[in-house]
C-alpha cells in the first residue's frame, strides 16, 4: 500500500483522473510483476533492529493447508489477521473446538511493500476534496468518504494506546499542516471547509493559519490550514498488529511466512477450494485475501490497466535540518505537492544529530510527482532505484521553503522508493474478487477470494478499515452467514458496486 500514509495534493482526484486515462499510460505493460528482490533501503525498514519480523517463516515447513490464505503483509494484510482474530473472540467460543487457522505470505521481507516505505503519516483528510465526493456520489457517500478516514486513525490510535504502545511506534498527535500556495487555493479550501461543515462534518478543530504566523512560527511563508493527524512508525505498528492477532485467542491460529512471493492461485476439487502456489510450494486453503496492492494483477490479471489498480513509484528521502525544531514544528506537513515530517528526537541513535548531543531532527520527504507530469512513474514495479530528476528535486525543496532550517546542497541521508496502488476513483477495491472490472459481474470461479487494494497513495487512513470489512465478510462465509455492509464504508469501495461509478 504505498504510500499509505501519503498526502497527495489537494487536487487529488482530478489529478488521477488524468493519471489513469492518459495515453502515456496505455503505452505501458498493465499486468503487474511480483516485488523485485532487492528493494532500495528504507527507513523504516532497514534501521537495525527495526523490523523483528522480517524473516519470519522464511526457512523450514511451509503450512500446507489454513483456512484463510492472506497474501501481502503490509498494513491491510495484517490488520485483517488482527479483525479475524477479534471477530473470532467475539463469537464467544469457550469449551468450542472451532479453531480457523490464517497464514500470511509475504514476497519478501515483512512489510516491505508500500506499509514499510511510505512517508510515516497517519492523515485522515479532514474536509478535502468534499465537494467533488458529494456532486459525484451524494452528501451520505461524501461525508462517509471523509469520515471512514477518521474512523480509521482513531481506531489504530485507540489499539496504540490501549496497549501503551506510543513509545513503541513512535506516535506523535501534531496535527497536520497544509502549507496553501496561492489566494485561490485558500478560497477553493474555504469552500470545501464550509461546504462540509454544513453538511454535517465535525471540523470544528480545524486552524486557519494566516501567512504572517505561518511565517512566525514555523517559518515557511505561506498560509496554512491545521487539522487533526499523526505521524508514527508504520512497519512497528503492523508488527504489533501481527503479535495482538497471534494472541486474541485460543481459537485463531496464525502463521507468517516471509521472502516466499505468490506465483498463482488455482482452484482444487476438494474440501478446500484453493490453493496458493509459491516456490516453497503450495498452501491449501478455503479463502484467499489478496492484500497486494500495486502488485495485485500479477494474481488478477483482470485488475490490470487504468480500469483496474496501476503500480505506480514512489519516492522518499531522508534530509537533516541545519538546526534543532521547536516543539511546534512535531507536525506531519502536506502542501506545495509534497509530505514530510521531522522524526522524534528521542528515536533510535540515527536520528540524532552529529554534533555534542545537538538534535537536529531528520525529516522524511516525499511527493514531487508534479515534476514529470500526470503519467509520472505509472506501471513501475521496481523499487530498487531512484529517479535521479525527482530525487533532486526533493532535495531542493526544504532549503527553499524554510531556508532558516535547512541549507542548500545538502544530500539526503537515506533515499527509496515504493510502489503504491492507484485506481481511476482514487479508491480502493473491497470485497470479493470479480471476473469483470466493467461490469462488476463474475460466474463464481472466484468464490472464495477477496480483495482490499488500490488506495492510490492514501493506505494508512483507511487499509485498517477496509481489512475490518473482509476479514467479516470472511467470518460470515465461513459461518454460513449473509454479510451486510457496514454503515461506515462507502458503498463504492465494494467491488461489485464499482460498475456503477464513473472510472
Amino acid at each position: 500500500m504505498l504510500w499509505a500514509v501519503l498526502i497527495l495534493s489537494l487536487l487529488q482526484n482530478s489529478v488521477l483522473s488524468s493519471i489513469v486515462n492518459s495515453q502515456e499510460a496505455l503505452s505501458f505493460q498493465p499486468i503487474a510483476s511480483l516485488p523485485v528482490a532487492n528493494a532500495s533501503k528504507s527507513f523504516w525498514i532497514d534501521t537495525p533492529g527495526a523490523n523483528l519480523l522480517g524473516n519470519e517463516g522464511s526457512i523450514g515447513p511451509l503450512t500446507e493447508d489454513a483456512d484463510v490464505c492472506i497474501i501481502g503483509a503490509g498494513m491491510t494484510g495484517i490488520s485483517a489477521t488482527y479483525h479475524l482474530a477479534k471477530a473470532i473472540e467475539k463469537l464467544g467460543l469457550e469449551g468450542s473446538s472451532l479453531e480457523v487457522k490464517a497464514v500470511v505470505l509475504e514476497a519478501r521481507e515483512f512489510c516491505s511493500g508500500a506499509t514499510g516505505r511510505n512517508g510515516g503519516h497517519l492523515t485522515p483528510y479532514s474536509f478535502f476534496n468534499y465537494r467533488e465526493y458529494e456532486e459525484k456520489y451524494g452528501t451520505i457517500e461524501a461525508l462517509k468518504s471523509l469520515q471512514i478516514e477518521n474512523r480509521t486513525a482513531m481506531a489504530m490510535v485507540s489499539i496504540i494506546q490501549e496497549h501503551q504502545l506510543a513509545d513503541v511506534v513512535d506516535l506523535v498527535a501534531g496535527g497536520h499542516l497544509m502549507l496553501i500556495s496561492s489566494e485561490e487555493e485558500y478560497a477553493s479550501l474555504k469552500e470545501e471547509y464550509l461546504a462540509a461543515s454544513r453538511a454535517g462534518l465535525n471540523v470544528g478543530d480545524v486552524e486557519w493559519l494566516p501567512e504572517e504566523d505561518v511565517d512566525r512560527i514555523y517559518g515557511a511563508s505561506y498560509s496554512a490550514v491545521k487539522f487533526p493527524a499523526f505521524n508514527f512508525w508504520p512497519l512497528k505498528f503492523v508488527t504489533q498488529l501481527y503479535l495482538l492477532a497471534n494472541s486474541s485467542t485460543p481459537h485463531f491460529s496464525l502463521s507468517l511466512h516471509t521472502h516466499t512471493p505468490v506465483t498463482s492461485v488455482t482452484p482444487l476439487s476438494s474440501s478446500r477450494i484453493w490453493s496458493v502456489n509459491t516456490p516453497r510450494g503450495s498452501v491449501k486453503c478455503s479463502h484467499v485475501l489478496h492484500a497486494t496492492n500495486g502488485y495485485a494483477s500479477h494474481l488478477l490479471p483482470q485488475f490490470g490497466g487504468p480500469n483496474g489498480i496501476i503500480p505506480t513509484r514512489g519516492q522518499i528521502v531522508v534530509m537533516r535540518a541545519a538546526t534543532p525544531v521547536n516543539d511546534s514544528w512535531k507536525a506531519s506537513w502536506g502542501g506545495l505537492d509534497h509530505y514530510w515530517f521531522p522524526r522524534p528526537v528521542n528515536g533510535p541513535i540515527s536520528d540524532h544529530g552529529p554534533e555534542d548531543g545537538k538534535e537536529n531532527p531528520v525529516v522524511i520527504l516525499g511527493g514531487g510527482r508534479h515534476i514529470g507530469g500526470p503519467a509520472f512513474e505509472q506501471y513501475e514495479t521496481d523499487d530498487s532505484v531512484v529517479n535521479t530528476a525527482l530525487g533532486e528535486e526533493l532535495r531542493a525543496f526544504l532549503p527553499e521553503t524554510f531556508p532558516h532550517l535547512f541549507n542548500k546542497g545538502e544530500d539526503a541521508e537515506m533515499e527509496w522508493t515504493g510502489i503504491m496502488g492507484y485506481t481511476s476513483m482514487a479508491d480502493p477495491f473491497v470485497g470479493p474478487v470479480v471476473e469483470h472490472l466493467q461490469s462488476g459481474a463474475t460466474s463464481g470461479i472466484f468464490t472464495g477470494q477477496y480483495i482490499a487494494a488500490g488506495y492510490s497513495g492514501h493506505g494508512m487512513p483507511r487499509a485498517f478499515s477496509c481489512a475490518e470489512a473482509i476479514a467479516n465478510m470472511i467470518i460470515a462465509a465461513i459461518q454460513n452467514k449473509s454479510w451486510s455492509t457496514p454503515e461506515w464504508l462507502p458503498k463504492r469501495y465494494l467491488t461489485k458496486n464499482r460498475s456503477q461509478e464513473k472510472n
